[in-house]
């Protein structure tokens, strides 16, 4: 028996990525002077204290440490989203691999179909 899937379009696809990217942009614009400190300033911090220069400046300084996690959140869910998809791809696959040998008298994609691939056994 087989089952349908339900697939989304890719604009369905890039509708919700598109909202997601606003819902990780729109707090930057709401409140740029935000400010959170993080594993990383704490570690500066020390170092400086210590009398260690960092070696190099930042090219560009978010307005606030929460914009720091919020971009390194951001990073996580896009990797999430990666590895997400090629669990789902390689499961397709393994489905696909265990159908019935019916569906071999399907025309295969890439080339029309013939009088053979109709032919009654």
């Amino acid at each position: 028996m087989q089952t349908e899937r339900s697939t989304l379009g890719w604009g369905a696809i890039l509708g919700l990525l598109a909202i997601v990217v606003l819902l990780a942009i729109i707090p930057l614009w709401l409140n740029p002077e935000s400010e959170f400190g993080g594993a990383d300033a704490a570690a500066e911090e020390a170092l400086v204290e210590r009398g260690i220069e960092p070696w190099f400046e930042p090219i560009l300084e978010p307005p606030g440490g929460e914009t720091e996690s919020l971009l390194f959140a951001l990073q996580a869910a896009i990797g999430a989203g990666f590895i997400g998809y090629y669990m789902g791809l390689r499961r397709s696959r393994a489905a696909d691999a265990e159908q019935p040998p019916e569906r071999a008298a399907e025309p295969q994609r890439g080339r029309p179909a013939t009088a053979d691939d109709h032919a009654r056994p």
